[in-house]
Parts: C-alpha cells; structure tokens; sequence
C-alpha cells in the first residue's frame, strides 16, 4: 500500500511475505518494482485482510517492559517467553474464548518483525539492520489457564486466535519513531489501555539484541514488545472478555485493529 492508500499486488514477486521473501531482501524487490510501476493495482474492498507475515516461525514475548508507579520495580533484564506461531491471525479476525476459559485478558503491544537471521549481536545499534518493520499486536492471554493450570504461562499463551497481528506491516522507513508511538486499546468503546512506547524500559532494538544472545533470530520471526498498564487483570473486578463484545486496537502509524469475540 502507497501512501496514498493504493494497494498493489505483490504476487508477481512472491506467493506471500513469508521466511523466504524478507530473507532474500524482498522489501527491496518490492521497492524496485514499485518505482518501475511493475506490480498491479489490487481493490481489497471487502476481502479478508490477513496477517501481514505469514507462518512466522516463532513469536517471542516480553514480560513486563513498561514504567508502572511504585512499589514496581523495572526488571534488570527482559523475561522472554514463546508463544505458539499458530496463534497468529489477521486484525480483523474473531478472538475465540477458549474451552473452559474464564479469563482472557486483552494486551496492546508492538510487534518488530525480525527481517534478516540474526545471532549473537553486538550490541542495540546492529539490532535495526534485522528489523523487516513493525505491527500491531494483540497478545491475548487467559489469565487463570496462565496462573492457575500447574504454573506454566504457555498454556494462557498458546489458545486458537490469541494473536491478532496487522493489518499492516510498516517497514522501518515508514515508521518515523519506534519508541514515541501512542498504543491504544477500546472494548465496546471504552478506552482500557493508553500509553506511549516511550514508557517502555527496553526498546524494540535492545529486545532484538538481547533475544539473539538466546535464540537465533530468523526472518519472518515476531517479538511482542510487552504491553503497558491497563489490562483486565490490574482493574477493579478484573473484567475480562466475554463473547459479543469489541475489542479494537490503534497505534500510530500502524493501523488499526477491530475483532469480535467469540467462544471456541
């Protein structure tokens, strides 16, 4: 999509932004096709929109990364978890309540799509050389499938649908400052979650550097940033999703998020 909202089809230079295409540099390719006007226009009106990296190979997540009032304690290091890549669906798709499940928590969070492997980095600043660009994500979570099923997080994590992503993916270029971006999150219209990535307490390239001191970073990956103050479990009567209600999601200059709630 152009700046002036025009879409055009990448299908002539790849079956889907996937693994594949960001590591063999396909921003670029799309880049020299665009200036060359060699990809067709495409009209999306009403068609599905799905997640804007497909099949990533993983998704890491950040436990808490966000400035709180005290008695909070900034953590010395990021906590990292996975969360099964099957989760990941499109922006507008319906977030499913789990079998079960009494408590499923909304969480607004920047996604950084890893664009190049990456190993053993030196330090933040080589961090921004594998970054393919950034998302909108929502992390959903049930809290007592996370805290109350026999102590492990991955089974509040990992349910069907619990990882909206998009809708769109915006390279860094694009993006005028990963760490000044207003994060906003509504259910049934009710703001639930404001903030700025500028509360964050390690930035996108310091999570992307510090990820590749334990895992190998490969293109397509997604790592959920943490997200701020406001989610169902830190508010009086802990009111978590039900089925029927709205959650939408915005961040600047990343789009916009809109899903129903539905039970699985």
């Amino acid at each position: 999509m152009d700046a002036d909202g025009v879409v055009y089809d990448l299908s002539p230079l790849t079956a889907d932004i996937d693994e594949d295409f960001l590591g063999a540099n396909g921003v670029v390719a799309v880049e020299r096709a665009l200036a060359a006007e060699a990809l067709p226009r495409r009209a999306i009106t009403g068609e599905r929109i799905g997640a804007p990296v497909a099949r990533p190979g993983k998704v890491i997540c950040v436990g808490p990364n966000y400035r709180k009032p005290p008695p909070f304690e900034p953590p010395v290091e990021p906590a990292l978890f996975l969360k099964a890549p099957d989760t990941v669906v499109g922006a507008y798709d319906q977030v499913l309540i789990p079998r079960g499940g009494t408590a499923v928590d909304w969480e607004i969070e920047l996604a950084v799509v890893v664009g190049a492997t990456a190993r053993y980095l030196d330090g933040p600043a080589d961090a921004k050389a594998v970054i393919a660009g950034y998302a909108i994500s929502h992390d959903v979570s049930e809290r007592a499938f996370q805290h109350e099923r026999g102590g492990t997080i991955d089974k509040g994590k990992c349910c069907e649908t619990f990882n909206p992503l998009g809708p769109w993916l915006v390279t860094p270029d694009e993006l005028s400052d990963p760490t000044d971006l207003r994060l906003r999150l509504w259910v049934d219209g009710e703001v639930r979650q404001d903030a700025s990535t500028r509360d964050m307490i390690f930035d996108p390239a310091q999570l992307v550097w510090y990820a590749s001191q334990f895992m190998v970073l490969r293109p397509g990956d997604i790592l959920n940033t943490g997200t701020p103050p406001g989610c169902a479990i830190g508010l009086p009567g802990r009111p978590y999703l039900r089925a029927g209600q709205i959650v939408e999601l915005e961040v600047t200059g990343l789009g916009r998020q809109r899903q129903v709630i539905g039970t699985a």
